[in-house]
């Protein structure tokens, strides 16, 4: 693909999107939004493709906004009553996803992949919030995380309230947007905002390999179902979870995965899950 702030490459069924502005932290613009966006679709419609891994180039993941457009927003204010700049980029509904998962960012949850965010160094403000839409949030010992919100003069931006008391409770969350500190990637991992710390120097070898393990040797049908599972069952109560669960069970055993999770076992071989 050819873009201008970000990379896209795929290799071993990995789709990788670095965000690519180092020279500003990686800053995050309207551009690189689009951009994004463009590539995880692009990733989830490859059929080439089981893993989503977004990035930073150089020593950063996301500083957040790009401060000169906040800069002009400070100065001249929102464009007319400022829906445009806060409403979703304009991509049409999709299909059969739940509306919460159709917002500017709230996009993540929606693919069937899984996307890991690979925190190679700060994620803040707006950076961070895209990092907490990712499923897995691996952190190299240099991360460092912070929301940033309260130090501008603003508030728990794009769903930021909802996400992140889920993710490492009302304490915790509440820490971190009233003070905006840092937070470095130990502390990060003891509250269950990352779910590994990986050395610098060897990180993204560290993620790679943990997407790979997924892209070769689980179903992509099971990712794909499981991932749906888990995320509208934080909008029902546990006898809809479990309805739902008795569903895909009885759909799952007359699938191909299925069928092959059985024969590679007792076969003793490598699988060969074609996701159907």
């Amino acid at each position: 693909m050819a873009n201008q702030e970000t990379q896209y490459n795929v290799a071993n069924r990995v789709a990788t999107i670095t965000l690519n502005r180092p020279d500003k932290l990686n800053a995050w613009t309207a551009t690189m939004e689009q951009e994004v966006r463009a590539a995880m679709y692009a990733a989830e419609a490859d059929s080439n493709v089981r893993v989503i891994v977004l990035t930073g180039a150089g020593r950063g993941f996301c500083a957040g906004a790009d401060m000169s457009l906040l800069g002009n927003i400070a100065q001249q204010g929102l464009p007319g009553n400022g829906s445009n700049f806060l409403r979703n980029s304009g991509n049409g509904e999709r299909a059969n996803v739940r509306a919460d998962f159709q917002k500017k960012y709230s996009y993540f949850p929606s693919l069937q992949k899984p996307v890991i965010a690979a925190v190679n160094g700060p994620a803040v403000g707006l950076g961070f919030i895209i990092s907490l839409y990712c499923d897995i949030r691996f952190a190299s010992d240099a991360a460092r995380f912070g929301t940033a919100f309260a130090k501008r003069g603003l508030i728990a931006e794009y769903g930021l309230a909802w996400l992140l008391p889920r993710l490492i409770g009302p304490a915790n969350a509440l820490d971190m947007l009233f003070s905006a500190r840092m937070v470095d990637a130990n502390e990060a991992l003891r509250m269950g905002l990352v779910n590994r710390v990986l050395p610098q120097d060897s990180f993204m070898e560290g993620v790679q390999a943990y997407a790979q393990e997924l892209a070769n040797n689980v179903s992509p049908r099971s990712l794909r179902v499981i991932k749906e599972q888990v995320y509208n069952a934080m909008f029902q109560t546990l006898g809809e979870a479990f309805e739902t669960a008795e569903q895909e069970m009885v759909k799952s055993l007359q699938c191909e995965d299925f069928k092959e999770g059985v024969a590679h076992f007792v076969e003793k071989r490598a699988p060969v899950f074609t996701g159907r």
